[in-house]
């Protein structure tokens, strides 16, 4: 972990934007009449997905894929002038929350200007044809950090967006070296020295594929040394399993509470439950008490949280990352904003930031997750397979408010009984 992270990291809510399908016209001027009620939502950092050029060489799709950067230091006109992001940049921060931009790095389009200017700075096989780790990519040409010029490259256009933006998101961050984002941190902070740095990070079996290749591939406990935050994509394969019936509540649960001594003691995680590049939740979870109750756990869980933006609408369809493919904010399948406020409100305790955290399985696939801090408890059931359940919980006796929605809860005999919405109360420890 960066030694100056900040655990109240923990009580961030990122809101994920494609702005070309965010709006009918995909513009960052349209974007801002939307602002107000994404703020609403309990949105602490805007997090937009590439805004800059796309490439034409090679591109997927009609349009193309975002994270094909034809030049890292302009915005696509499509989305708007450099003015226009200024203007944006500061709509954002007038209305009390922060900006975060994607940085990808690994590669460029294969019309790039860095390509285009430095040739040699990029992957190539022994005949001298551009290269890629993952065959899949094929709109990109990835870049070789063997060269300390393109550090300074790159170093110099991140100081470019540092006075404008508060975050980095930072793509497939462990495929590029390791000490370019520590040195890549030390210089940024001379420009902006509270920047919050989240890293994409990767699954263990991707890490062990390009390691056996000879590429760099770094863990999440390596990255943690220059980022504040990760994805939670350590445990996504496991959590997949999981879903489909593969494998027990109990083996997944393992993997989360893992992470409380596999990573140093101020780690953040970022979860979430779907991103621009999986499935909707919606679409998994099609029961709305299903998805009720993993959006309730995923926000409850230890660390920060992320929403891609129709989430909180219960979107089923994920939109394309290269064609046209506007969200129908008319199609609402579920309304989870309620739910998103009231979890977010109750991530600023102290207790659930900084108090001791527990995650348990219990029959029936039911999760309990538990905070203590000094003498008090806070206490979360969720049924995550729409089946009623029973739990130890160490409060007296008593009546308890679920803190989720103000209903009455009754804990006899220390055993809370969960039907089917999801519960949180808080007590004394006894």
């Amino acid at each position: 972990m960066a030694d100056n992270t900040d655990i109240k990291l923990r009580r961030a809510q990122i809101y994920s934007v494609f702005v070309r399908n965010h709006t009918k016209k995909g513009t960052l001027k349209a974007l801002e009449d939307d602002l107000q009620r994404i703020k609403e939502l309990g949105t602490d950092y805007i997090w937009l997905l590439p805004i800059y050029p796309i490439g034409k060489k090679d591109r997927k799709g009609k349009l193309g894929s975002p994270y094909s950067i034809k030049d890292y230091r302009s915005i696509d006109p499509k989305t708007g002038s450099w003015d226009d992001f200024v203007h944006f940049s500061k709509k954002v921060h007038d209305m009390g929350m922060k900006l975060m931009i994607d940085i990808v790095y690994n590669h460029t389009s294969r019309d790039s200007v860095l390509l285009k200017e430095h040739p040699g700075w990029f992957l190539r096989d022994s005949m001298g044809n551009l290269m890629n780790k993952n065959p899949d990519w094929t709109d990109v040409a990835e870049l070789d950090y063997s060269h300390k010029d393109l550090w300074k490259y790159q170093i110099e256009t991140l100081k470019k967006y540092a006075d404008l933006v508060d975050g980095f998101r930072c793509d497939v961050a462990p495929q590029v070296p390791l000490d370019f984002w520590k040195e890549a941190r030390k210089e940024v902070a001379k420009v902006n020295p509270d920047m919050v740095w989240l890293a994409e990070t990767s699954g263990g079996g991707y890490i062990k594929y390009l390691r056996d290749r000879g590429f760099c591939a770094e863990s999440d406990s390596e990255m943690y040394q220059a980022f504040d935050m990760t994805y939670d994509y350590d445990v996504d394969e496991i959590w997949r399993k999981y879903v489909n019936d593969k494998i027990p509540l109990a083996r997944y649960v393992e993997a989360l509470d893992q992470q409380e001594y596999i990573y140093p003691k101020n780690y953040i995680k970022m979860r979430c439950l779907e991103n621009h590049d999986q499935v909707r939740a919606h679409k998994m979870f099609i029961n709305e008490n299903d998805m009720f109750n993993w959006t309730a756990f995923s926000e409850f869980q230890k660390g920060s949280t992320l929403i891609y933006a129709g989430q909180e609408a219960g979107m089923k369809h994920t939109p394309s990352l290269f064609d046209k493919d506007k969200i129908d904010w008319k199609d609402q399948k579920m309304d989870l904003s309620a739910l998103m406020v009231r979890m977010h409100e109750l991530s600023q305790d102290e207790i659930q930031y900084a108090g001791n955290y527990e995650i348990e399985a219990l029959d029936n696939d039911v999760v309990k997750v538990t905070y203590t801090k000094d003498d008090k408890i806070r206490v979360g059931l969720f049924t995550l397979k729409g089946q009623p359940g029973r739990a130890k919980v160490d409060v007296r006796s008593d009546q308890y408010t679920n803190l989720i929605d103000n209903s009455l809860v009754n804990v006899q005999n220390g055993i809370l009984t969960i039907d089917y919405d999801p519960i949180i109360i808080e007590g004394k420890t006894r």
